[in-house]
């Protein structure tokens, strides 16, 4: 396994490979597919006067190739624009939009003292600065970290998880989700759910104004439309080995290691993760496949089509052999 240091470098290099591929490759494949769809399915324009290049007319079929070019290029380009301004807004408000769509509250030091003790305790052991605490309103045991950096993190609980736990469970919840935060894991895991969510929301929306314009005369750019929504949907199918490269499930063990070593109690969180297994629905999260990620264990009632697709689920190791790993640690102390 690698060392902490190394795991914060290989976070930052693949944020960045992230960062700098998801538009590049969202833009490239629309244009493509689109550029594809109009040259075979004769959606260009009749050629009304010869085109004529370097003395030489063109025949309808070079004009047609050049015509889709030219409109997938425009695509493209207004493709690559808009997620890079969906990349640069997840990045900066991404936690925000991540945390809202958890039904996550936040709260005070008043709130919640005995929470918020337990966290700063734990910081202070790690020289973090304290991440703002947020409440999920949901009687399951689950958690999860993010934000772009330590200095912008955030640390949600549910309800259930802080009842249920004992303190000393608990105190391990906490300090594998500051690992995450330490180890910049928060940081990798905003921007592959940002990316998610951006051709999922892009998809969708095409879809709708595809199918709103279909009962119009506008039939030609309605199938565009419908079909640039296929693009969005089928780029997850693109983006999935991305995601499984970025998301590797050693983060989990590292954080369930950094997290024991934290709390010098491996038996603690690992009896935490054994009463988190039992019950880590969050129903908030139903609809929300791609956050699933980000959570100390599966947060979904079952698997759905989305996350088979693009392997969310193969993110988290069984928590059979996390639990065997800290009992093992737990041995040596």
């Amino acid at each position: 396994m690698a060392t902490t240091y190394q795991h914060i470098a290989q976070n930052k290099h693949r944020t960045w490979m992230l960062v700098l591929l998801f538009p590049i490759v969202f833009a490239l494949l629309t244009a493509l597919v689109l550029g594809g769809v109009m040259f075979f399915g004769g959606f260009t324009q009749p050629q009304t006067a010869p085109m004529v290049i370097n003395g030489q007319v063109l025949s309808s079929t070079q004009v047609a190739l050049i015509q889709a070019a030219i409109t997938a290029t425009g695509v493209a380009v207004i493709c690559w624009i808009l997620a890079c301004i969906w990349m640069a807004f997840s990045y900066f408000s991404g936690d925000k939009l991540l945390l809202n769509s958890a039904d996550a509250i936040p709260v005070t030091r008043q709130d919640q003292p005995e929470i918020y003790r337990l966290v700063e305790n734990l910081c202070m052991s790690r020289r973090l600065p304290l991440p703002r605490i947020y409440i999920m309103d949901d009687e399951s045991l689950n958690a999860f970290a993010t934000g772009r950096d330590p200095e912008h993190a955030s640390v949600a609980l549910t309800k259930g998880i802080v009842k249920k736990l004992e303190r000393a469970e608990l105190e391990g919840v906490v300090a594998h989700e500051l690992s995450h935060i330490e180890n910049r894991d928060i940081r990798l895991m905003l921007i592959t759910v940002a990316g998610i969510s951006f051709f999922t929301f892009a998809g969708e929306l095409c879809f709708r104004l595809g199918l709103s314009s279909s009962r119009g005369n506008r039939r030609s750019g309605a199938f565009l439309l419908i079909l640039l929504g296929l693009v969005c949907w089928g780029y997850g199918l693109v983006f999935a080995p991305l995601i499984r490269l970025a998301m590797s499930r050693q983060r989990e063990y590292l954080a369930d290691a950094t997290g024991a070593l934290m709390t010098r109690n491996p038996a603690a969180l690992a009896s935490a993760l054994r009463k988190i297994s039992s019950d880590s629905r969050v129903e908030a999260l139903d609809k929300r496949a791609s956050m699933a990620a980000m959570c100390i264990e599966n947060p979904l009632a079952k698997q759905n089509l989305f996350s088979w697709m693009t392997g969310l689920m193969a993110t988290h190791p069984p928590i059979a052999k996390r639990i065997a790993a800290l009992e093992e640690m737990d041995r040596g102390f």
